[in-house]
């Protein structure tokens, strides 16, 4: 009888959190992705933003476009591409799965975080579709009513 793995904590170095704000998330999916060992390490060390990113499907393969990783502070290469096009590691059936998501009109798959499983560094990436204006300001206000619910039992707590 063999005993169970332990939970890996996960690590986060980087979210894309203007995405959680102007997006509706509708399913999740975890991707590997192919990356240099500067990369990682500047990964690691938080010099990455996904700001303005966007996954891409071309042919049976995926790529992460616009992701800036910085970088590393102690690389000797010089004609680094910050901005590069990255491949992702998905199984084919999540690659068909999320292509045919994008293929909806109003939907697109965004990079959501970058974090770290173990020793590998992993992405998560949404199928999401643009809130209106109306959803947005719904969103905060529901946000800062939790804020304030939260400010009052603290404060009916002492």
């Amino acid at each position: 009888m063999s005993k169970p793995k332990p939970k890996q904590a996960l690590t986060s170095y980087s979210k894309n959190k203007k995405a959680y704000h102007a997006y509706e998330i509708l399913e999740k999916y975890e991707a590997g992705i192919v990356l240099t060992g500067e990369e990682v390490k500047s990964i690691r060390t938080g010099q990455s933003n996904l700001k303005g990113s966007f996954v891409d499907i071309s042919g049976d393969e995926a790529f992460l476009n616009e992701a800036h990783i910085s970088r590393y502070k102690f690389s000797s290469n010089k004609d680094y591409n910050p901005t590069r096009k990255r491949k992702l590691l998905l199984h084919i059936k999540e690659i068909l799965k999320i292509s045919q998501a994008i293929a909806q009109k109003g939907v697109t798959a965004i990079p959501l975080e970058f974090y770290g499983k173990g020793h590998l560094i992993k992405m998560e990436i949404g199928i999401c579709r643009g809130k209106k204006l109306y959803d947005k300001r719904e969103t905060l206000k529901k946000r800062d009513q939790e804020m304030e619910i939260k400010i009052q039992l603290k404060r009916w707590q002492r």
